[in-house]
């Protein structure tokens, strides 16, 4: 009998089943040529050997149920084989996707903690900045001083700083010595400004109209007023000559 080309090359591929499935019709196969070979006024009864021994013939037909049912099995063994790849493959995109998600998620979390932070320093900084400078003009208005030379000259310097008017203790002290020798009440009475009706009076010698444009605010407008007399005559001396520290006479 000629060699079958589908059994030569995939007689390992068959499974038990079709191994027993395939001897089970060479078996009856062989049994049918044996009935049809014995005369019809023979005896019918064959020995095992007899329908072992016999050649096994197939269908054409039978061959290609065979190979049909053995490539179905293939395909549907690759296709399983298929479908499970693209099933791992998707769960690790999935799983890879949800890393990658958790990932971010814990970097922007981490970000608005870190600004949240940041605003709450910031504020901190800026509420502590602000009760400072409430305590620095508390003391400023609280400080107080003695009712002397040296106590408005001081009381004087502390405004002239919060206004940014410049001069020193030494500056302010030097000219009040020498326009009236320390005298709150002092008038001149004999200048020029005495004959024209304006005389100088305080410490610093301020003529009115002169204390009234350099009057600084939050001091008395009474001329005679120690600490209002000193600081209008240093915001004048400011203007005119850079600080009271520059005036050595007469101004």
């Amino acid at each position: 009998m000629p060699k079958n080309p589908f059994f030569r090359g995939h007689s390992r591929a068959l499974t038990k089943r079709h191994k027993i499935a395939v001897a089970g019709v060479a078996t009856l196969g062989a049994a049918a040529v044996a009935f049809s070979a014995v005369p019809g006024n023979a005896e019918t009864t064959t020995s095992e050997a007899a329908v072992s021994s016999a050649p096994v013939k197939y269908t054409s037909e039978q061959l290609k149920g065979l190979q049909a049912d053995v490539s179905e099995q293939l395909a549907a063994k690759a296709l399983q084989g298929k479908a499970a790849a693209e099933a791992k493959a998707a769960a690790a995109a999935k799983a890879k996707a949800k890393a990658k998600a958790a990932t971010a998620a814990k970097k922007k979390a981490a970000a608005a903690a870190a600004a949240k932070k940041a605003a709450h320093a910031r504020k901190a900084k800026e509420a502590a900045s602000r009760a400072a400078h409430r305590a620095k003009l508390k003391a400023a208005v609280t400080r107080s001083y003695a009712n002397n030379l040296d106590g408005w000259i001081k009381h004087s310097l502390d405004i002239m700083k919060s206004k940014g008017i410049p001069g020193s203790y030494n500056g302010l002290h030097r000219n009040i010595m020498r326009e009236s020798s320390g005298n709150p009440n002092a008038i001149n009475n004999w200048d020029i400004n005495a004959i024209n009706g304006i005389p100088s009076k305080g410490l610093l010698q301020v003529i009115p109209p002169t204390f009234r444009a350099y009057h600084v605010a939050g001091t008395s407008w009474n001329i005679y007023d120690p600490v209002a007399n000193i600081t209008a005559a240093a915001n004048y001396a400011a203007d005119k000559y850079g600080s009271m520290d520059n005036v050595n006479s007469a101004y």
